[in-house]
């Protein structure tokens, strides 16, 4: 498998795992009844958004916290939620990539879903999924 290496590769990334998310039994729900998601229009600011964390593009210039605050106000959502998050995307990272810049999804994927949880539900993400193996790689 190799890396994610550009912003197709990304794209390619985020539409495989919001695909898994929309048909989630407990995220879909969400992305698509109460957020009514259209990934079209969501699909190029995401791009953005890890464009800048895995190549320091500097693309995504908006505050990420505001939308998910938002949505939590509509749909109450609970640490089961941002720890389904966090397995579906290191899943469809690791179906599909492998290498220095998929473990740093990985890891930025942990670091957000732990400091969102946090932020919008006032509770930790279990520390299981937190935990760090050797080598500071999300598992």
């Amino acid at each position: 498998m190799r890396d994610i290496d550009d912003r197709a590769a990304i794209a390619e990334l985020l539409t495989d795992f919001y695909g898994r998310a929309f048909r989630d039994e407990l995220l879909g729900p969400v992305f698509v009844d109460v957020a009514r998601m259209n990934l079209a229009d969501h699909l190029p600011v995401m791009c953005d958004f890890w464009q800048t964390v895995l190549f320091r593009s500097g693309d995504y210039r908006r505050n990420a916290f505001h939308p998910h605050q938002r949505l939590h106000v509509q749909a109450q959502l609970t640490p089961a939620h941002f720890a389904r998050w966090l397995a579906l995307w290191r899943a469809t990272v690791d179906d599909r990539h492998a290498g220095p810049k998929a473990e740093l999804a990985k890891l930025q994927a942990t670091r957000i879903a732990g400091s969102m949880c946090r932020r919008i539900t006032g509770e930790l993400l279990a520390a299981e999924l937190l935990a760090m193996p050797r080598g500071g790689v999300a598992r």
